[in-house]
């Protein structure tokens, strides 16, 4: 079953990895086309909004200026300033005095031009009257905007007069209040105006065009811009011809990769069962120092892997296969049974010495490693006092079933510690829950003492805490004397690292533990013997 779930979670992600890639570079074609047009749009709109803009500033500026005057309405002064304002304007056709909806007198000769229906006036008493009849030699429309007794005329579509590279793009000027547009081009959807809301400008799809809209920040006005969404699916697919190949060829590689990797995985689940049927594993043992007397107090057992072509397997790449695949519990079996052979006999005859046993998050979700652990002692011989299980903390994610495994090795008598302790997610509330018995700082702590970078400051915080909540300490990694001084003046109790041996045989380890006994022997004061009794007479 397990394989069976292996195999079709390995389909998943490959075909994940197949079709991610292009997926991604289809949206990123449709990103960067999205951008381009938008820029496209935008910039129509700003040049339509500057237009407008320019033009409703020369028509109020050419009012007031006649207003302001206090020349007579159609003087000689008053038609003089007007061809000034006239011939001075960019975006003015004429200026002129209005009586009665009519431009009686203006910048222009001739007579006088009625300005038709009033389209509709603003809150700012500006009239418009987008549909001037008059028709000039070249039939260009006209619009009229009054205020204060003067008009001025302009070319309906001047504002929308802007170069394009689009050739059905559509253009406005919107007047906000009235929601209608003054002059337009195209398509407008007065609809869009919605999307707008209190902002000054949107883009957005309504799934026919890509529409721009700029508010003045002058007038009652918004600029609109809207290109065909045909041309955004076209620059897509433009912009995808590049993109997708690059893409599915990523895809191809990495569902290959995930391939080529689940095959190794395969294959080294299939060597880790093959290894276990040959007994290819085997223990090197590290010693574990007594920092107040120097002496080797016990060991870490290091489970190693020589595979069938002799090649040793690192233990970062067999223990995280052999816990997805559900082997690590036959391993930790192993390492257990390899402590017996290894180390029985010796741990029977030595209760002052230990050996670590690290366990896997999945020896703790059952209380079977006890048993494990029981038949071991019961073999060889050893105390509890003997062992020591360590326990990573990926271990305390179920912390109810972890409590229940500890209780159950307390009650025999064996301790535990909390191995690579900060480099993981365990806080103190973990440490103060679970009823633990040493900590272990993580070698990266350790490395680095007397370096001044930023870590070196945790190792006397963890030092504290342990402290603290009254844990004994043993320290990974220690390579030289400064560290080591560094962690006994701290209280530190114990330590292991290439400073005091490299992991090795268990013989060499027992070695130590021999001389150590041996020169405390010596160093304990032998007994006195009395001397020859003294003859009658002669005592005192």
């Amino acid at each position: 079953m397990r394989r069976q779930l292996t195999f079709g979670l390995t389909l998943m992600l490959a075909l994940a990895a197949l079709v991610l890639p292009p997926w991604l570079a289809w949206r990123e074609a449709e990103r960067q086309a999205f951008d381009a047009e938008t820029a496209l749009t935008l910039g129509y709109a700003r040049d339509v909004l500057h237009r407008t803009d320019e033009t409703g500033r020369q028509a109020l500026a050419g009012i007031q200026a006649l207003v302001h005057s206090g020349l007579p309405p159609c003087s000689n002064g008053a038609r003089e300033l007007m061809r000034e304002i006239d011939l001075t304007s960019t975006y003015l056709q004429a200026i002129g005095y209005v009586r009665d909806g009519v431009m009686v007198c203006s910048s222009m000769t001739g007579a006088p031009v009625p300005l038709g229906a009033m389209s509709f006036r603003t809150s700012r008493d500006v009239e418009f009257y987008l549909d001037v009849p008059i028709r000039t030699t070249y039939g260009h429309p006209l619009l009229a905007m009054a205020k204060d007794g003067y008009a001025v005329l302009i070319h309906r579509d001047l504002p929308l007069d802007i170069w394009t590279d689009v050739p059905d793009v559509s253009l406005a000027m919107m007047h906000l209040e009235r929601r209608r547009t003054s002059v337009q081009r195209g398509h407008i959807d007065p609809a869009w105006l919605d999307r707008l809301g209190k902002e000054t400008g949107a883009t957005f799809s309504d799934g026919r065009y890509l529409v721009t809209i700029t508010r003045s920040q002058h007038f009652l006005t918004a600029a609109i811009a809207a290109t065909p969404i045909s041309h955004l699916n076209a620059r897509t697919r433009e912009i995808a011809m590049r993109l997708v190949p690059a893409g599915l060829f990523a895809g191809l590689a990495a569902a290959a990769a995930v391939l080529l990797l689940a095959r190794q995985q395969l294959s080294l689940v299939s060597s880790l069962r093959v290894g276990l049927r040959r007994n290819q594993f085997f223990l090197e043992y590290q010693p574990l120092i007594d920092l107040r007397s120097g002496h080797c107090v016990g060991v870490e057992a290091l489970l190693r892997w020589r595979d069938g072509a002799g090649e040793l397997v690192s233990p970062d790449i067999f223990i995280p296969v052999a816990e997805s695949s559900g082997l690590i519990g036959k391993l930790t079996e192993r390492v257990i049974e390899l402590v017996c052979n290894d180390a029985g006999h010796f741990l029977a005859s030595h209760p002052g010495f230990h050996v670590a046993i690290n366990l896997s998050p999945a020896d703790l979700r059952s209380t079977a490693i006890v048993g494990m652990l029981d038949r071991m002692m019961a073999r060889s011989g050893a105390l509890p006092s003997n062992v020591i299980v360590e326990i990573t903390e990926r271990g305390f994610v179920d912390k109810e079933k972890a409590r229940e495994v500890i209780a159950a090795l307390h009650a025999r008598g064996i301790e535990v510690a909390i191995d690579d302790f900060g480099t993981g997610y365990s806080s103190l509330s973990y440490l103060e829950s679970l009823d633990l018995d040493f900590l272990k700082i993580d070698r990266s702590f350790i490395e680095s003492i007397g370096t001044g970078a930023p870590t070196s400051q945790v190792v006397s915080h963890i030092i504290g805490m342990a402290h603290n909540l009254e844990l004994r300490m043993i320290a990974e990694g220690v390579e030289n004397h400064e560290q080591a001084a560094f962690l006994r003046v701290r209280g530190v109790g114990y330590a292991q690292g290439w400073l005091f041996g490299h992991p090795g045989r268990f013989e060499h380890a027992a070695n130590l533990h021999r001389a150590a006994l041996e020169s405390r022997a010596r160093c304990l004061p032998q007994p006195t013997h009395a001397g020859p009794e003294a003859e009658p007479g002669q005592g005192g």
